[in-house]
């Protein structure tokens, strides 16, 4: 690092971000899929400002997490890809209750990350003490997943519409999007 880098609080070279893009298109070449995955991003993104405070809105939570499914193997943290284990449509939850929400059906690097938080892929338990603290005013009746396919087409014609359809049924002012 040069003299005025220090100051910034850089971290040294070889400490680098996992090239998780670059290992994903591999993973996907090497399932026979063709053309290298493409990321979907936008020039333009769908978004909108908050019309009021953040502690007077109602949140949603959307998350990729799948509900635990017994006799389909290991799903706990740190267990391999279990494919037996994805999910195909929108689901939702009581958020007043307790969920037992595994990962193991996405890929994640499982050599440099234990998966035991799962505050990580599920924060309903934060969201409700934000909502107890007046950080938001409440969290919505229902929280939602958002299947991990594979296709873009699915996703946006079919899962996102049906999240949106939701998350306005729940009067949502804004959504959480916690995506493993």
């Amino acid at each position: 690092m040069s003299g005025s880098e220090h100051g910034f609080g850089f971290a040294p070279e070889h400490d680098q971000p996992i090239p998780y893009l670059q290992r994903i298109r591999d993973y996907y070449q090497a399932l026979g899929y063709g053309a290298p995955y493409r990321w979907a991003h936008y020039a333009e993104v769908p978004f909108a400002p908050l019309e009021r405070p953040l502690g007077e809105c109602r949140i949603g939570l959307v998350t990729t997490a799948a509900p635990y499914q017994p006799g389909k193997d290991e799903q706990g943290p740190g267990a391999a890809y279990n494919a037996a284990t994805k999910f195909y449509t929108v689901y939702s939850g009581n958020s007043a209750a307790h969920h037992d929400l595994r990962i193991a059906h996405v890929g994640y690097d499982r050599t440099h990350t234990t998966a035991e938080d799962s505050n990580t892929w599920f924060p309903l338990r934060e969201l409700r003490r934000a909502g107890a603290a007046g950080r938001i005013a409440e969290v919505t009746p229902r929280f939602h997943g958002a299947p991990t396919n594979r296709s873009h087409r699915v996703t946006l014609e079919q899962d996102c519409p049906e999240l949106l359809a939701r998350l306005r049924e729940d009067k949502a002012d804004a959504a959480v999007l916690v995506a493993v």
